[in-house]
């Protein structure tokens, strides 16, 4: 009965509304089975994911992008599930760049094992919801922005092992409850704004095996509970403001390994026992407290010690310890404690540590050591890279082979009792960079092997208080890698300055008062444009103040008293912006006082001793000038200026390149600036520019831009010095503009990474064409483009072979780089922006994020010029393809990827100047500076400008970086 309804119902409807009624309902059941696979039963993790997402504000990896209806929530990024169940067990999006909140539906994710969003910049409170994460085994929020305090019902996570909270703002207390998490493995809190006491429930933490709290604001007494954790390897509690006594428990917590307490108020001492109690010690560091007593004789017999820092104590005088067993130890630090009576026996412990092989450092300095400096120090380990002494009572004499020690880095043995010669051997110390004799009883000559010394940036011999003779050696004096001082002062040298002086271009102090020089001050010293002190009183020297001096546009302090100097006073000091202290007293100095700004503060300035000098204010106490004698204005010669379009550079870390100026504003009055400006520089013919370059030759040509070509030269055949002259190309639009951009942007710029210009040219040339050209400083090191490419670039130095730039002095041009352009952008007098900053110093316009000249374009170039700086890839290499740059690469291998993308030859250098640790150690060190260098890179080459980092900011950040690489306590 019921099919014949059935076949009467069909026969009477049409077959085609059959059909489609059916297709529906096979769609309505295909959208259900869909979204039930999507899910795979659980729309509570879809829905908390989607929630997480929401509150995620910032995401320029577009990591979120997948977590959509396309696929399965298992499938998203960043998300793993179990395998049985579809539940959501693992949530990791740490170095991303991620910006928002975290949220509250976080806790929604029962099953979840693993949270890592380290590296991230997320902002707000850890959701208390958190607490639901019963399952919970890792919890990593390390490098964020999260604030407020530390929930205390994460103790509800109770299967926790790992919790990080590393470089946050959290502030409070450490909460009480997170000692009931007897899982917990490791706990890391450093540097956040955490107060109070640590509370004594972390005694109950008997899984615990590293507590990290440095950095914070902890205070009270370290708890006695804390002795509890039989398994707890590491103990880091330094810079915090903890005080009382250590509890003894802690030192017999048998099983640490690593101990640091420095910077903080403890007091008390050290038990005499330590070195039994701590068998497997291997760091220990409780400089900068109050305590004091003896220290241990025991630690002898910590036979895994390798890093040992006791300094800025108050010990008993004795050092008791033969470090002859410590055959691991490689630091050790015992300055500013209190140590040496100024006994002959003071330095018994020196020659114990000749059996320390691996020791690559000695701090001894600021003590009050006595007897004398045993020749055993030159059978110290010959990895040894800093020794340091200073400041003690040490006599006898510096051992002649200390040229043995040929890893030596830093050499400080100032203010002591030392006495006889500096020794030749010191020449053979190839890898120094910093070496301080002074206020000694040192004699005789100043070694001319010193010379052969070509990393030495600071020869601080600071040889005030000795006795040293001869004249200063050429070696000496043109030693051109000296960038930050150098001190001959206070001893006998007598004879005439060297011409060679002219070659310390990076130096910033150069102090020689009190010597027996002669003769006249060289007019090398133009070229010294770095100098921001300079010292040369109480010698004999006599003739006029050069005028080639006005190049020292750097100049911050100048003392010439006490000479024999003569003539009159340059009107260059005017131009002197910097200038502070001005001290000509006692010389034979005669004229008007310039009317200068210097010369209107009496308290800058001193002429004292001059007696044929007239005018200036009258707090001066000077003669009126005659009037028939009027004074002529002296125009100066020389501007110091940025560096032209493609000659300059390197020396090899000092005094990178920068290139052409584009100005904000409008040019007003262009043919009175430029021919003022030619006039304060000197002017130049166009043929004597034709004949100094062999007539525009081709073979003479550096480098073309956008403006023009820049052509080496040599403007005097009988000096050989070169130049190098950009011509401006009249037939480019523009480009007289550009010229006189140049011209009037010039007029009052000067810093000490930006090479001076020499003269200008505004003329016609033989066909009577418009001609237009700056010469500038040749640096002949070449360009860093050539450092980091030189199979690109043998065409211009075929004959020369360059190594490698190692990793310092990469660092060290991105900064003298970053700093010219803060300059430039935040101190100059307008703001100038460079608009083309790049390793070739060619205009090819490869880095432009559009048109507008900004800023944040030089920001931008910048960033890309540090990334190929730091992987020597162009951005234009063959393997960015499909959307990849230079900027992505290194983002994407931010932080743990960044030893697959540096340059490899930077390795090579590295791992020929540290022969001191393992390959892996090393590897991780370097890894870690790169990513702190790469971060920046890629700030600054952000997509967004708003999102750049600002030049100010990149200067700040890659002091710090160096400051970390070259700290001497690891």
């Amino acid at each position: 009965m019921a099919l014949k309804i059935l076949q009467s119902f069909v026969s009477s409807v049409p077959i085609l509304w059959c059909l489609s009624m059916l297709l529906l309902l096979y769609q309505a059941s295909h959208k259900t089975a869909l979204a039930s696979t999507k899910l795979g039963g659980n729309e509570t993790d879809y829905i908390a994911l989607l929630s997480i997402k929401a509150q995620i504000t910032h995401d320029p990896m577009l990591i979120t992008s997948s977590w959509n209806d396309s696929l399965h929530f298992c499938r998203w990024k960043g998300i793993l599930c179990s395998q049985r169940h579809l539940r959501v067990t693992r949530l990791i999006l740490s170095s991303h760049n991620l910006a928002g909140s975290i949220s509250p539906f976080i806790g929604n994710l029962r099953f979840l094992r693993i949270v890592n969003l380290t590296n991230n910049s997320f902002q707000g409170r850890i959701p208390h919801e958190m607490g639901r994460l019963f399952r919970l085994r890792v919890l990593d929020l390390d490098i964020n922005l999260l604030e407020g305090q530390i929930p205390g019902n994460l103790s509800q996570c109770n299967n926790l092992r790992s919790l990080y909270l590393d470089q946050n703002k959290f502030i409070g207390k450490l909460p009480t409850e997170l000692g009931s998490l007897s899982q917990l493995v490791v706990l890391n809190i450093l540097s956040n704004n955490l107060t109070r006491a640590i509370p004594t429930s972390f005694g109950n933490l008997s899984s615990l095996q590293r507590f990290m709290a440095r950095g914070n604001m902890l205070e009270g007494n370290i708890p006695g509970s804390l002795g509890n954790l039989k398994g707890l390897r590491f103990l880091e509690l330094s810079r915090n403001k903890l005080s009382g006594m250590i509890p003894p428990a802690i030192y017999n917590l048998s099983s640490l390994t690593n101990f640091w307490a420095s910077n903080n108020r403890f007091q008390g001492s050290l038990p005499q026992n330590l070195g039994f109690t701590l068998p497997n010690i291997k760091k220990f560091s409780i400089s900068a407290n109050q305590l004091s007593g003896l220290i241990p004789r025991s630690i002898s017999n910590a036979s895994k010690l390798e890093y040992l820092d006791l300094g800025g104590n108050k010990f008993f005088p004795g050092v008791p310890i033969n470090f002859g067993n410590l055959k691991n130890l490689s630091k050790l630090f015992l300055e500013s404690s209190g140590l040496g009576t100024g006994d002959i026996n003071d330095f018994n412990f020196i020659s114990t540590l000749v059996n320390c092989s691996k020791l690559i450092g000695l701090y001894i300095d600021n003590n009050s050591f006595g007897g004398v400096l045993p020749n055993s120090i030159a059978n110290f380990s010959t990895q040894l890279q800093h020794l340091i002494m200073g400041r003690n009572k040490i006599s006898g004499s510096i051992p002649a082979d200390i040229g043995k020690l040929v890893s030596l880095n830093t050499l400080n043995i100032f203010r002591n009792q030392l006495t006889g010669s500096i020794p030749t051997s010191i020449g053979r110390l190839h890898k120094l960079q910093e070496v301080a004799f002074g206020r000694n009883k040192l004699s005789g000559e100043i070694p001319s092997s010193i010379g052969n010394l070509t990393l030495l940036i600071k020869l601080g011999l600071q040889l005030n208080g000795n006795n040293l003779t001869g004249s200063i050696p050429r070696e000496v004096i043109g030693l051109f890698s000296l960038s930050i001082s150098l001190v001959l002062s206070r001893n006998s040298l007598s004879g005439p300055l060297p011409q060679e002086a002219g070659n310390l271009r990076n130096l910033g102090f150069l102090k020689l008062s009190h010597n027996k020089l002669s003769g006249e001050i060289p007019s090398s010293l133009s070229s010294c444009i770095s100098l921001q002190y300079l010292y040369l009183d109480n010698n004999s020297l006599k003739g006029v103040i050069p005028q080639s001096l006005e190049s020292l546009r750097s100049i911050e302090e100048l003392d010439l008293s006490d000479n024999s100097l003569s003539g009159e006073l340059p009107n260059f000091f005017d131009s002197f912006s910097f200038l502070r202290k001005l001290d000509l007293s006692f010389n034979d100095l005669e004229g008007e006082i310039p009317a200068g700004e210097v010369f209107q503060n009496a308290s800058a300035i001193s002429v004292l001793g001059n007696n044929k000098l007239c005018g200036g204010i009258p707090a001066l106490e000077l003669p009126s000038c005659p009037d028939d004698e009027p004074r002529k204005k002296k125009m100066p010669l020389g501007l110091a200026l940025l560096i032209p379009t493609v000659c300059g550079v390197l020396s090899i870390i000092l005094t990178p390149s920068i290139l052409i100026l584009c100005w904000l504003r409008k040019m007003r009055n262009q043919p009175s600036v430029a021919s003022s400006l030619m006039d304060s520089w000197g002017s130049i013919s166009y043929n004597k520019l034709l004949k100094a370059t062999n007539g525009f030759s081709s073979a003479n040509l550096i480098g073309t831009g956008s403006f023009g070509s820049v052509y080496k030269g040599i403007l005097n055949p009988s000096d050989q010095k070169a130049i190098a002259v950009k011509v401006f190309n009249q037939q480019r639009r523009g480009a007289t503009k550009s010229f006189m951009a140049e011209c009037k942007a010039l007029k009052n710029i000067r810093h000490r990474n930006l090479v001076k210009i020499i003269t200008a040219c505004a003329s016609v040339d033989f066909q009577n064409n418009d001609f237009e050209a700056l010469v500038y400083e040749y640096m002949e090191n070449g360009s860093l483009e050539y450092w980091l490419h030189p199979v690109l670039s043998q065409k211009i130095h075929a004959q020369e072979q360059r190594k490698s730039l190692s990793l310092l002095q990469r660092l060290g041009i991105a900064i003298d780089v970053a700093s010219a352009l803060d300059y430039l952008h935040n101190h100059c007098h307008v703001r100038i922006v460079h608009c083309d900053i790049k390793p070739s110093n060619v205009l090819l316009d490869e880095y432009g994020m559009g048109n507008e000249v900004s800023t944040n374009g030089d920001v931008y170039s910048y960033g890309i010029l540090l990334l190929e700086l730091f992987t020597g890839k162009r951005p234009t290499d063959g393997m960015f393809i499909d959307g990849l740059d230079l900027h992505k690469l290194a983002k994407l291998a931010l932080p743990e990827r960044v030893m697959e993308i540096v340059d490899q030859n930077l390795l090579e250098e590295e791992e020929k100047a540290s022969i001191n640790s393992s390959k892996q150690m090393k590897s991780e060190k370097i890894s870690k500076y790169l990513s702190l260098i790469f971060r920046i890179g890629v700030a600054c080459s952000e997509q967004s400008p708003r999102e750049r980092m600002t030049i100010a900011d990149v200067v700040r950040e890659l002091h710090l970086v160096k400051d970390i690489l070259l700290e001497r306590r690891t």
